[in-house]
């Protein structure tokens, strides 16, 4: 089949060209068909009468995350405590402290360094106050989350983790403070990462049932990178020059608390009164870029090659990033600045650098390993730009009346410094395997859905099967159970009129392609992959978080266990959802069991057999 994560199309992307037609959901038919107006609900939800107080950018630095400390062992590996509390944190120079919930107390948490094959434990306490930050919606799966529990429920997901699913950070394995009451999936106290599988840049983030939107906002995610020698011996920028940055967009209120929409605005169909108050909105989107919790900070570089790992922390919104010439006096933004060298994604290194001409790409909880050369660019400010609208269908620089946020963050490249060109990386950056076509042992076919209402009238988002094509709620039992060690292809087919980051947990994939929804169903279609648009450059190797645009079904290939020497067998329930936080907490999730391999010929339901 050739190295389907390494292959790259030519021309204009079809992709492109369907979403700027407009393509979306059920009416779009073979090759690009247009559907004009998506519902009102789905179009601008999220929009309210809020704006933040207007700050000044600019006038603070990027800060660095803190490094996590081990407490001691356990079995022999290191042992970390690490505390989610309440605390008062300086996001902005003109600002008051705003109240943000961290881990060890901080915005964003700490960052993990751990290395391969090394195995760590992690407690995660729960010291929080009893009473939640951001407003809570109590109708949100109430017949399973016992609202009058008390205490803030929180359980932590090492997200692109391939961990035991004990570990995993299960939606309902939640725990309030010193563990006082648990979720009917709570399994243990100390979770264990065995870091089998490659170098990459992951991620922690609170992931409880039905308030992650709230508790990831408050502040609770932080970096967790995984090493090897391998990776050491690559000579990649390293140390001050190596710096992660987590991109996410906040709302603020004058005495510098955070704000979060409690209904949707009236102008947007929100005034109906069968909507509950506080009540949960469809999408969020933060009119303040927020970058390693400061306000539209400003970096400083010196002028050589600096390695960037790129992370969406943000509850709903897509960044289309470009570094653009930036004329800090008049605030006009010039040419193009440097470019990215991408050297990784969610789930590691790429096989080779691959240089991103246009924009990068990044749905919620999407990686991005960069290298960028700076030698070029001394003594000049460069903007890191954004041209996604906030509502995403795959196009970029369009007008949306919600909320953009084209500034997210200025660099001030020095004047001196060591010069190291970017053109120094190794063509070989490690092996990517492809995932073998013809080793495929089950077809999935499953939707992406947005035009249901839940008992309140209220936008509600589904993700369905081929024989249950407009969607399942989180509490019908799983539908998806490959065995350890079979090969399937999951096809994403999105009905819905907005993009969707979805993300798998414990395993990682390939991207084969996507096409237009019309153009396959799994009932009458083979999938051709000759007639497949290619990946992205930013969505070649190993992906857990894949973008699914409106009217196009997405054909990835996963291997459920360790893969010619990579990653590691894991049996267990995990979860599958958009990484949208709101769609996530309102039923866009459903669980997967990987069952043992016992043998049976036959697999799982709502798949096609193909042994």
């Amino acid at each position: 089949m050739g190295d389907h994560t390494e292959s790259s199309g030519s021309g204009i992307s079809r992709r492109k060209l369907c979403i700027a037609a407009g393509a979306t959901g059920i009416s779009a038919l073979a090759g690009c068909s247009t559907s004009t107006n998506p519902s009102r609900a789905e179009s601008a939800a999220t929009i309210t009468d809020h704006s933040s107080p207007d700050l000044e950018k600019w006038v603070e630095e990027v800060p660095r995350p803190g490094v996590a400390e081990s407490s001691g062992t356990k079995d022999g590996h290191p042992r970390y405590e690490i505390e989610m509390r309440e605390v008062e944190q300086k996001l902005h120079r003109d600002l008051p402290e705003t109240t943000v919930w961290g881990y060890d107390g901080q915005f964003p948490g700490p960052t993990i360094e751990a290395e391969q094959g090394e195995p760590i434990y992690v407690r995660w306490t729960n010291d929080l106050p009893d009473e939640h930050l951001m407003p809570e919606d109590t109708t949100i799966h109430s017949d399973i989350i016992p609202y009058d529990t008390p205490g803030v429920r929180t359980v932590t997901h090492l997200h692109g983790g391939n961990v035991e699913s004990e570990s995993d950070g299960h939606a309902q394995a939640w725990y309030t403070r010193d563990f006082q009451e648990t979720g009917p999936e709570f399994a243990k106290k100390d979770y264990y990462y065995v870091n089998d599988q490659p170098p990459a840049t992951l991620w922690y983030h609170d992931h409880s049932l039905g308030i992650t939107r709230l508790n990831v906002y408050a502040g609770l995610a932080g970096f967790y990178l995984l090493r090897n020698d391998h990776e050491r011996s690559l000579d990649l920028p390293k140390g001050e020059y190596e710096i992660p940055l987590v991109f996410q967009d906040r709302s603020f209120e004058e005495n510098g608390s955070l704000f979060y929409p409690t209904a949707v605005s009236d102008e947007q169909g929100g005034s109906d009164e069968s909507h509950p108050d506080p009540s949960i909105v469809p999408q969020f989107y933060g009119d303040t870029s927020v970058v390693n919790g400061k306000v539209w900070p400003r970096l400083s570089v010196e002028p050589r090659s600096y390695r960037l790992r790129l992370l969406n922390g943000s509850n709903s919104r897509y960044y289309t990033l470009k570094l653009r010439q930036y004329d800090e006096s008049s605030g006009e933004v010039g040419d193009a600045g440097p470019s990215f060298v991408q050297i990784g994604n969610d789930g590691g290194l790429l096989s080779s650098p691959v240089e991103i001409e246009d924009r990068l790409e990044l749905g919620a909880g999407q990686r991005a390993d960069v290298v960028v050369d700076f030698s070029e660019y001394a003594g000049e400010t460069l903007l890191l730009h954004n041209n996604a609208p906030a509502q995403y269908r795959g196009a970029t620089g369009s007008d949306d009346d919600i909320v953009s946020l084209p500034e997210i963050m200025l660099v001030d490249v020095g004047d001196d410094g060591n010069s190291q060109d970017a053109s120094e990386l190794p063509e070989e950056l490690t092996r990517v395997p492809d995932i073998p076509v013809d080793s495929v042992d089950n077809e999935r076919y499953l939707t992406l859905n947005g035009g249901t209402a839940d008992d309140y009238g209220r936008q509600l988002f589904l993700l369905g099967t081929e024989a249950e094509r407009d969607g399942l709620k989180i509490t019908v039992p799983v539908t998806e159970e490959p065995a350890l060690g079979d090969t399937e292809i999951w096809s994403f087919a999105n009905r819905s009129a907005m993009s969707h980051p979805m993300h798998l947990h414990l395993v990682h994939f390939q991207m084969l392609g996507r096409q237009p929804i019309g153009d396959y169903d799994p009932a009458e279609d083979e999938i051709d992959l000759d007639a497949l648009e290619a990946p992205e450059p930013y969505e070649r190797g190993w992906n857990d978080v894949v973008t699914v645009d409106p009217g196009e079904v997405v054909h990835v290939i996963v291997y459920f266990g360790e893969h010619d020497g990579l990653f590691n067998d894991q049996t267990g329930t995990y979860m599958w959802h958009c990484h949208m936080l709101e769609h996530e907490d309102h039923d866009m999730m459903r669980p997967f069991t990987v069952r043992p391999n016992d043998g049976d010929a036959d697999s799982a339901n709502n798949s096609t057999t193909r042994r």
